[in-house]
């Protein structure tokens, strides 16, 4: 028998939109975020899913609600934060155009992109992780206990550790990856 995951991120946020560094930060979807909320819906109007998988903040809660219009057979929600974006600590809630002209966009990059650097007070994408990979061991026995399909609504950077467990990316191949708002990745376990 096989169970599947559906793994997508947020619609686009306001943060987003305006390129601002979000992290922790509740910000809402935008009209465009909510459009690829339902599209993200549609797409997954066919599958069947027992249980869905959120963060704490509203652009992941709001993008499940739409997935799950689609979804009575869902009958269990669980918040964990596991799955939250990245922490940007000191960046969060700044624009990316503010952190260029004030430390260059050297440092910049190294904040937005490296793998194990973290931005001041914040996460480095290897701490990001190192919480995910827990999170999906913590799924997959789940997953194999239950025997029920998961949707996981999650964020462009807590993505990355997902597709490169599930894709055997290597961690140069993950960091590169842009995560859609309006698609989904499907993983399927025999159980």
């Amino acid at each position: 028998m096989k169970c599947y995951i559906y793994l997508f991120r947020h619609g686009q946020s306001t943060y987003n939109k305006s390129r601002r560094f979000t992290g922790f930060i509740n910000s809402k979807l935008t009209p465009k975020g909510i459009r690829e909320a339902k599209k993200v819906a549609d797409l997954l109007k066919g599958k069947k899913i027992q249980v869905a998988y959120q963060s704490r903040l509203s652009r992941s809660k709001d993008t499940l609600k739409e997935v799950l219009r689609f979804h009575p057979e869902c009958d269990k929600i669980i918040t964990d934060d596991r799955i939250i974006e990245r922490d940007y600590g000191s960046l969060s809630g700044k624009y990316h155009k503010t952190i260029i002209e004030k430390y260059g966009k050297e440092k910049y990059d190294i904040w937005h992109r490296s793998y194990d650097v973290p931005p001041p007070n914040g996460e480095s994408i290897k701490m990001v992780e190192k919480r995910v990979n827990a999170f999906i061991k913590d799924l997959l026995k789940f997953v194999k206990k239950n025997k029920v399909n998961v949707a996981i609504s999650a964020h462009g950077n807590s993505m990355r550790p997902f597709r490169k467990y599930f894709e055997n990316f290597s961690v140069d191949r993950m960091m590169k990856i842009e995560n859609p708002y309006d698609d989904y990745f499907g993983y399927s376990l025999n159980v």
